[in-house]
């Protein structure tokens, strides 16, 4: 019965920063703000009743959730002469920053992606008695920000051979997206997706330049896309542009072999060849070789 009490009074003494019992506590901030393709720090410092401890010390990083979630990171050493050594680090993206052997479990984070946006918590185990693992219950929340970016824009037409703008960008907090260009008419459409916007304009008619500009706390950027439709109602310029050229090159041609058959009619036959004097008749007997 006195063993439940001191778990419940244990229990009682969790607070915000961290979770304290028995001399023992685990310091974390609630939020941690990094930016994306960056690196980030993850702060985490504990303290244990202990004045020295040489025995072996592990200390892990989890993700999701406390206590069950999926290891992350995870180094050991085995006393106070050896620096810790990592056993785990995902994607090879995790680095230990301070020493825990002096009560500092900090880890960097690197290459920041969306994925890495999750809640993490640190955790000691002192080897030896059971009770010597203590993990931060609350956590910290990594909150992966980025300046606004224009992944795509085209210009595409639909089935009711209609033709429409579409711009996709993301960032965080997500952006907001504007056009701007030749008149337009207010058909437009958004749609988004945790960090990712889109915005299409429908039913272009007017030639130009389409702009499309993305705007958040971070940043901005613009892409754009040029949009010339073809107009098949003006087949009398349609049709001129398709055949006078074509009645150039015919009648070219019909000069060119008119001349070479007027060439060949007109040139002088070739002269005769000179004919050989002949000689009189003769018989062998007169005859002078």
């Amino acid at each position: 019965m006195r063993e439940l009490s001191l778990v419940l009074l244990c229990l009682l003494r969790l607070s915000r920063k961290g979770v304290q019992c028995n001399g023992w506590s685990v310091h974390v901030p609630s939020d941690v703000t990094g930016e994306l393709g960056k690196m980030v720090i993850l702060p985490c410092t504990f303290t244990h009743p202990y004045k020295t401890f040489d025995r072996a010390l592990t200390a892990i990083w989890r993700i999701k959730e406390p206590y069950n979630g999926t290891v992350i990171f995870k180094c050991v050493s085995q006393s106070s002469s050896e620096l810790c050594r990592t056993a785990i680090s995902h994607k090879n993206k995790y680095k230990l920053l301070g020493n825990p052997r002096h009560k500092d479990l900090s880890i960097r984070v690197d290459n920041l992606t969306w994925s890495d946006s999750e809640r993490y918590f640190c955790r000691v185990e002192l080897a030896g008695d059971i009770q010597d693992k203590y993990e931060s219950r609350n956590g910290i929340k990594l909150h992966v920000i980025a300046a606004p970016r224009i992944i795509n824009i085209t210009v595409s037409s639909s089935r009711d051979h209609t033709f429409q703008a579409r711009c996709t960008a993301e960032g965080e907090p997500a952006p907001a997206l504007t056009w701007t260009g030749p008149p337009y008419s207010n058909l437009s459409s958004s749609s988004s997706s945790s960090h990712r916007v889109t915005k299409e304009l429908h039913s272009l008619t007017h030639d130009g330049k389409y702009t499309c500009t993305a705007v958040n706390s971070h940043g901005r950027a613009e892409g754009a896309v040029y949009f010339y439709k073809f107009r098949a109602s003006d087949s009398s310029s349609f049709m001129i542009l398709i055949f006078v050229p074509l009645g150039i090159k015919v009648v070219i041609l019909l000069v060119i072999l008119s001349f070479i058959a007027f060439s060949r009619e007109g040139s002088p036959s070739a002269p005769p060849s000179l004919a050989r004097p002949q000689q009189p008749e003769c018989t062998y007997e007169n005859c002078d070789r």
